[in-house]
């Protein structure tokens, strides 16, 4: 990162405990949604058999502090685009200085391939054992909302939904 870019400390949380922590690069933040890009912050690769996550790939992470998921645009270390993981979460935090982004994992994700051809509903069997829908029927009516919203922008409606200003 350049010496004018402003770094921000990711912090993804799972069941009350952090899952993974991670620098990245603040790209924009309209009070919002927060943009952020990061290298793939996770030890070697993780092959999902749709798509390898992999040293060298960039992360370009939405978060809105007003919607329960983040979106994840997925490049190679070439450019290339692989797709979109979208994690269904609540709303991001931010710190008050805006140094950290906190956001509660609700298990359930999506994949959209690059190409479109695939939209893939993902880890629905951990958000059922997860037992939110007990200790807040609320909180999982609004996940699998989010899953829904994503599954139905597919690959046009996110490329909208990321190119807005």
């Amino acid at each position: 990162m350049s010496a004018a870019s402003v770094e921000v400390e990711i912090a993804l949380v799972k069941a009350g405990r952090t899952k993974i922590r991670y620098p990245a690069e603040l790209l924009a933040d309209d009070g919002t949604r927060l943009t952020v890009r990061a290298p793939w912050a996770a030890e070697g690769v993780r092959d999902f058999g749709f798509v390898r996550f992999e040293p060298g790939d960039v992360f370009t992470e939405h978060y809105w502090r007003d919607r329960w998921y983040a979106v994840k645009e997925v490049r190679a270390g070439d450019g290339t685009l692989k797709g979109w993981y979208c994690d269904v979460t609540r709303p991001a935090v931010v710190a008050a200085d805006g140094t950290e982004v906190v956001v509660e994992d609700l298990d359930l994700d999506l994949w959209v391939s690059a190409d479109g051809r695939e939209v893939l509903r993902l880890d629905e069997d951990e958000f059922a054992a997860s037992g939110l829908a007990a200790a807040d029927p609320a909180a999982a009516e609004r996940a699998v909302r989010a899953l829904d919203e994503l599954a139905a922008l597919g690959r046009d409606g996110l490329v909208r939904l990321l190119s807005r200003a």
